[in-house]
């Protein structure tokens, strides 16, 4: 007698293969804090919510911005592709204008002749050493861009060393995998992906969220000696899930078994906790953006979401920050740099 769940079986199937062509053709690499939902626009001049009536407010006290240059570090989540406009070269590391550093160097008053943004979708920690290729040309090392005189340097590195979106491609298809199991009359795991990455004894995605943080430790160790004086900020990554993987059913249905979902939150917080750790180990600032970023996950809906899904709005990158994503970074940034 057939069993009755193959017709699920069928649509998680289904639904798992068009999520990884959703990710296969991701581009760009991996990877308000007051409890609104203005993001970052509330801080910089000229910005309104969108709908809001303007009106009169008093001026704000400037606050002295910290010293200049101020240069940015960091992968994809940094760089911002796809969100427009794309600037700087190589056009391959797809820089938005509207990225968190930009946006920040803006509320600080960074004239721009003292601001350089060298992330690069796609970069790993050896990439700020030496240089990265691209599709248009290479990136150069990062770290050349600093200086004695650097006086702020944020980094926003590590995703791509741990193979984050690598993980989360895979948990796709062991969901995919899991799915053709069961049509065959196999038993299924209630986490594929967990115990793909546990198959050989260890916890992969761990040791290579340890191996990350060593490499690292050696890229602060590096910024010091280059930039002495600067003021050194590590930039955590934003929240890809809520807290309840039901949260995500309407998103992403049964493409990802819900302990999996699970399984992926748990996997970014070590990132975020490895960041947060080495941070400190090296006199830098850890800047924490899940928490901020809580309820704007890729799950959330169209206008609250921070993060895109893997279908995402037209002309973004899947399982990226979006426009209000780098906003809402910049204001976590701008409220730890004020202190």
């Amino acid at each position: 007698m057939p069993r009755t769940t193959r017709p699920t079986t069928v649509a998680t199937a289904l639904s798992a293969a068009l999520l990884l062509a959703a990710l296969a053709g991701c581009g760009g690499g991996s990877d308000g804090p007051d409890g609104s939902d203005r993001g970052f626009a509330g801080a910089l001049p000229g910005r309104a919510p969108a709908g809001a009536t303007p009106t009169p407010t008093p001026t704000p006290t400037p606050t002295p911005p910290p010293a200049a240059p101020y240069v940015a570090l960091g992968d994809s989540y940094t760089a911002g592709p796809r969100i427009a406009p794309q600037v700087g070269d190589p056009a391959g590391c797809a820089r938005s204008g509207v990225n968190y550093p930009s946006l920040l160097a803006k509320a600080l008053g960074v004239a721009p002749g003292q601001f350089r943004d060298v992330s690069c979708s796609g970069a790993r920690t050896g990439d700020l050493r030496s240089p990265q290729k691209t599709a248009d040309g290479p990136n150069p090392a990062q770290l050349d861009a600093l200086t004695p005189d650097t006086r702020l340097v944020t980094v926003g590195i590590g995703g791509n060393d741990a193979g984050f979106m690598e993980v989360v491609t895979e948990c796709a298809k062991a969901t995919l995998a899991d799915a053709v199991k069961d049509l065959v009359g196999e038993d299924r795991a209630a986490a594929p992906c967990r115990e793909h990455y546990a198959s050989g004894g260890t916890d992969e995605v761990r040791a290579r969220v340890d191996a990350a943080g060593e490499r690292l430790g050696e890229v602060l160790r590096e910024i010091g000696r280059r930039s002495p004086r600067a003021r050194v900020y590590v930039v955590g990554y934003p929240a890809l899930l809520p807290a309840d993987p039901a949260g995500c059913r309407a998103t992403l249905g049964t493409t990802v078994a819900a302990a999996d979902l699970g399984f992926l939150t748990e996997k970014e917080q070590q990132l975020n906790g490895m960041l947060k750790q080495r941070a400190e180990a090296a006199g830098a600032v850890f800047v924490d953006t899940a928490g901020p970023s809580a309820g704007h996950d890729m799950c959330a809906g169209e206008d609250a979401r921070w993060i895109e899904p893997p279908f995402p709005a037209h002309g973004l990158t899947p399982v990226h920050p979006n426009a209000k994503g780098e906003e809402g970074v910049a204001a976590a940034l701008l409220k730890a740099v004020r202190g």
